[in-house]
């Protein structure tokens, strides 16, 4: 052993919180990647992100590290009910799961602005999907509320692939929630 050295073991930092933000147009190429790189997710067209990143960006989020995005929900507040906030896609890269990503990130949206009248959370999942079906619940508990299920979109709806049903999880009712800045 030389001058200075240790036989102590190299501990590495953990990773740096990712910082959780609005998408915006320049981010949709990233998302397709993203997504495509999240199976079972179904991958919708980079034009389907450039949407959701210019008309819809309230109501996602983007969780980035560096350059690099490790996570990104797409939602929206369905027309006629602007007390529901539905869910259509989490997105975590392998990179960054495990550490609660999706779940802060859907406290992100539910802590902003646009979400002071939300007491609804809605979303679909596949009846295999055990890793969404855990975060959801754990965010209904979180919340302190419950959360029920039923069918939505049978897999027939969906022509000739293979695809499982969706399921509606509604999440829900809960109270105020501070909001973001």
């Amino acid at each position: 052993m030389t001058v200075g050295e240790t036989d102590r073991p190299i501990v590495s930092a953990p990773p740096a919180a990712p910082v959780l933000r609005r998408p915006d147009r320049q981010d949709a190429a990233a998302i397709h990647r993203l997504v495509a790189e999240c199976p079972p997710l179904d991958l919708n067209s980079v034009y389907a992100y450039l949407l959701l990143c210019e008309h819809f960006r309230d109501t996602c989020v983007a969780a980035c590290r560096g350059a690099r995005i490790d996570g990104f929900i797409s939602a929206y507040i369905p027309p006629g009910r602007p007390d529901t906030l539905f869910v259509w896609q989490v997105a975590v890269h392998e990179r960054a799961r495990g550490q609660s990503l999706g779940k802060a990130m859907l406290r992100e949206l539910l802590a902003r602005p646009m979400a002071r009248h939300v007491r609804h959370l809605e979303t679909t999942v596949g009846p295999t999907n055990q890793a969404s079906r855990r975060m959801f619940a754990g965010l209904a508990r979180e919340l302190g509320t419950c959360s029920i299920e039923e069918p939505l979109f049978d897999r027939t709806l969906f022509g000739a692939g293979e695809h499982e049903d969706e399921m509606l999880l509604k999440i829900g009712p809960f109270g105020e929630r501070p909001s973001a800045a």
